[in-house]
């Protein structure tokens, strides 16, 4: 699988993460969605990845996902931030996977 992240996309990231430690995650999100196999793809950023999480390098930073669900993903994607809708995209060659990508930063709980 191979993912790239834009400038403007890595640029927005940035500023959201804002120094925070963690990690980026491709989140296919089913809840409230009816069944597994209906779901929005989000993007999250993470204290810590969980044991059945798959690594992707791209040209910016890491980025993970849950192995189980990258059925729901193409093979070549790329992350990118439109400033006109003021959102993350995930796109493909094929298909615009999601265009208004919701961005979720997730605090640590012990």
């Amino acid at each position: 699988m191979e993912i790239t992240i834009t400038a403007e996309a890595a640029e927005k990231l940035n500023e959201k993460i804002n120094g925070r430690e963690g990690y980026l995650k491709l989140k296919y999100d089913t809840e409230d969605c009816g069944c597994a196999v209906n779901g929005v793809i989000a993007l999250w950023y993470v204290p810590e990845v969980d044991k059945d999480d798959i690594t992707i390098e791209t040209n910016e930073q890491n980025v993970y996902m849950e192995k189980s669900k990258a059925v729901f993903f193409d093979e070549k994607m790329k992350i990118d931030f439109s400033k006109g809708t003021n959102s993350f995209q995930l796109r493909s060659p094929q298909q615009i996977l999601n265009g208004y990508m919701s961005f979720v930063v997730t605090e640590k709980t012990d």
